[in-house]
């Protein structure tokens, strides 16, 4: 299968460039030309299906042309060695719990599949692969388990200095080998700024084989559709009408989203989605407005959704052809502050029993606030609440323990660099570490 631009000023061009190029030449992001339907048969048998069974059969439907049938099946089968299980909180409230995986996040799924797949096409090549990643918090240390010592690639992870919690800077941190710790002195979209700098300077990409692990890779978002299936099978196994599905988002650079998107466009019977933000909610507006007006973001305590010009709103126009009604009608928004998101960890806490990390509190706290009659709402609980240990503890006024897996990064060594905001700093480094 081939990829295009979002921008439409460049060739298409194979998944293998796609995804070692990750961004393309006009600047614009890579999305596949065909994005194919399943038959009602699968979606009716899809609840006596595995999580990796599914996956792999929506992988297929993605990558089937390009990689042989057993190597991508093995892919799909080592990327999703847990579970993701679907959880009643209340009523028709549903949580898909993506944090089980080895950094307790939901990156863990499409950065465990891209660095598979990135080490499936750098079996024949002589050079070494170089992954940038910005992050806001969840992302790095995701890519950097996920790419661990996989031969040929070597990883630069950027942060924004102190505006990470500190359990999510020891997973990236801390691991050394081929993982390279950046600590930018500025926003996350400063270091997300220095990516796309770096893929459009001449000098660098002539030099260096460079590729991205953020969302805005088609091999770290694609696969994030696995789990939308997942869930639907699941739900069918517990309620009569599941074609009455409302997914809420927590939503930063909506890489997220978009794979839902796209999951709908492939048959998955969806009804709706909502876009849950904090207060970095510029796709919110565009959707109360029609113009999209990116701003620089805003510190919150939930802190991965910290964009203020997400990547993937280019895939998302794109998607449904730049109509803001036809956007609309499959989307809606709503923004919560950090004192609305505390309120909802303690309610839902104390009423539920159910903890939720800040930004499952957003998505959660859309469902109660906005599902309609008949509606089934799953929020998709994106990281632990354990890696916001003081934050949830402060809220729900009780101590959360920490998991072991969290518990081995903490006693490991910070190894960091620190990294001024403005460009040339960065390539200066990047030229010199070959």
């Amino acid at each position: 299968m081939l990829y295009y631009s979002t921008n439409k000023k460049t060739s298409p061009v194979s998944l293998h460039d796609a995804v070692v190029r990750g961004l393309a030449a006009d600047k614009g992001l890579f999305m596949p030309e065909v994005i194919r339907r399943f038959p009602p048969a699968f979606y009716q048998n899809m609840k006596e299906m595995t999580l990796r069974e599914i996956s792999f059969v929506v992988a297929e439907a993605f990558f089937g042309e390009d990689v042989e049938a057993d190597k991508l099946q093995e892919i799909v089968f080592d990327a999703l060695n847990f579970d993701i299980p679907l959880v009643r909180v209340a009523d028709n409230r549903y949580s898909l719990e993506l944090f089980h995986g080895p950094t307790l996040a939901f990156k863990d799924v499409g950065a465990r599949f891209m660095a598979r797949l990135l080490g499936y096409f750098n079996r024949q090549e002589k050079r070494q692969v170089n992954v940038l990643v910005a992050t806001s918090g969840d992302t790095g240390s995701a890519v950097a388990n996920g790419f661990l010592d996989v031969p040929g690639v070597k990883v630069f992870v950027l942060y924004p200095q102190g505006k990470v919690s500190e359990i999510q800077e020891k997973q990236f941190t801390t691991l050394g080998h081929n993982i390279t710790a950046l600590e930018v002195s500025g926003t996350f979209d400063d270091c997300q700024a220095l990516v796309k700098s770096a893929f459009m300077d001449p000098e660098l990409n002539e030099k260096l084989y460079l590729t991205s692990a953020n969302s805005i890779n088609v091999a770290r978002f694609l696969p994030q559709a696995f789990y939308y299936f997942y869930a639907y099978a699941q739900l069918c196994g517990m309620v009569e009408h599941p074609e009455q599905v409302v997914f809420s988002v927590p939503s930063g650079n909506f890489g997220n989203l978009t794979a839902g998107l796209i999951a709908k466009r492939m048959g998955l019977p969806v009804k709706r989605f909502i876009a849950a933000n904090n207060r970095n909610d510029v796709f919110l507006q565009y959707l109360r407005t029609g113009s999209y007006d990116p701003r620089p973001s805003i510190a919150t305590i939930a802190n991965a959704m910290d964009v203020g010009d997400p990547s993937n709103f280019a895939r998302i126009l794109d998607l449904y052809g730049h109509s803001h009604e036809a956007i609309c009608a499959d989307i809606s928004g709503v923004s919560y502050t950090d004192d609305e998101i505390r309120r909802t960890m303690r309610d839902t806490f104390r009423r539920e029993q159910y903890l939720l990390d800040p930004h499952g509190a957003c998505g959660y706290q859309a469902l109660v606030d906005g599902l309609q009659p008949g509606e089934i709402g799953i929020c998709l609980e994106t990281a632990s609440p354990a890696k916001f240990l003081d934050t949830v503890s402060d809220a729900v006024g009780e101590t959360i323990a920490m998991p072991e897996k969290l518990r081995k990064f903490m006693q490991g060594e910070k190894q960091s660099i620190l990294m001024p905001v403005g460009f040339n700093a960065f390539k200066h480094f990047l030229l010199n570490q070959q």
